[in-house]
């Protein structure tokens, strides 16, 4: 794959990203939901940490703010490493399949990022209102906004038997995860690079067949 169809799949996904977002921000009010389908609803939540809400605040002994400044500059860093890794894999004229994958990540990477940059920035809050774009009085900073979340999947949402010991009577969904267009393209990249393997890294998966031969006839 070349450089300028990787980059046409970054900018695509970057801006079905950050329109979805935005719409969001512009449209609903925090925790707002409506229904697609039964088991699909719009869902507009904020994530302030990392993966699944989880904050270094309630890891370690710092300051929310403190903590989602290091996370944000943790994620810059991600970024421009597998910038690099996208830079040198194209360069190197890899596989179509690690290509794609890698380009995925890096635009899901990317389309977090400039939430937890500049989300702060340019909007007000959403607690109660609906946000404005470019407000006068944003409700962060720079590096502290807040990753939109609104992709919801409940394929079930259930309540367990009585007769099921300790989990009898309360409430059972699945999928549970709030997660974006962003998020989408991560696990999908990340997806691909796990059960398209040998077609990701044809190289290692060959080198790794010939030394388990040499080591069956040693």
């Amino acid at each position: 794959m070349s450089l300028k169809k990787s980059l046409l799949i970054i900018v695509l996904l970057l801006l079905v990203d950050q329109l979805s977002k935005i719409y969001i921000k512009t449209h609903f009010i925090l925790g707002e939901s409506h229904d697609v389908f039964g088991w699909f609803k719009i869902l507009f939540i904020e994530n302030e940490g990392a993966a699944w809400g989880t904050k270094l605040s309630d890891l370690l002994p710092i300051s929310e703010p403190v903590g989602k400044l290091i996370l944000t500059i943790f994620r810059i860093f991600a970024v421009f490493g597998i910038g690099y890794w996208l830079w040198d894999i194209i360069k190197k004229q890899s596989t179509r399949t690690l290509i794609l994958a890698v380009s995925l990540i890096f635009a899901g990477a990317m389309g977090n990022i400039i939430d937890s940059v500049f989300y702060g920035l340019i909007f007000d809050h959403s607690n109660g209102q609906v946000a404005t774009l470019f407000s006068s009085e944003p409700y962060g900073s720079l590096f502290h906004g807040k990753v939109v979340d609104m992709l919801y999947f409940p394929l079930i949402d259930t309540t367990w038997p009585d007769w099921v010991p300790s989990l009898g009577g309360q409430r059972f969904r699945f999928f549970e995860p709030v997660f974006n267009i962003a998020d989408t393209a991560i696990s999908t990249g990340v997806g691909i690079l796990i059960v398209f393997n040998k077609k990701a890294f044809p190289k290692h998966a060959e080198e790794k067949g010939q030394q388990e031969v040499v080591d069956q006839n040693a």
